[in-house]
């Protein structure tokens, strides 16, 4: 079994930061950009699968 020394090593981690910029981009280049508030929670709700990665590594299970 591979052990990693950071959550940010993951491969699930990487795709939960592609998935987090590319939903950024959607949001700068379309009309959610203008709507603050849905903005807001879309972006929160995408950099918290990054949160949860790193919180569940942290936990030091499998």
């Amino acid at each position: 079994m591979t052990h990693y020394k950071s959550f940010e090593e993951l491969e699930i981690y990487k795709l939960a930061r592609v998935q987090c910029d590319e939903i950024w981009g959607l949001i700068i280049s379309t009309a959610l950009g203008k709507d603050y508030k849905l903005r807001e929670q879309i972006n929160g709700s995408s950099g918290s699968v990054m949160d949860n990665i790193a919180e569940g590594f942290g936990r030091g299970r499998k």
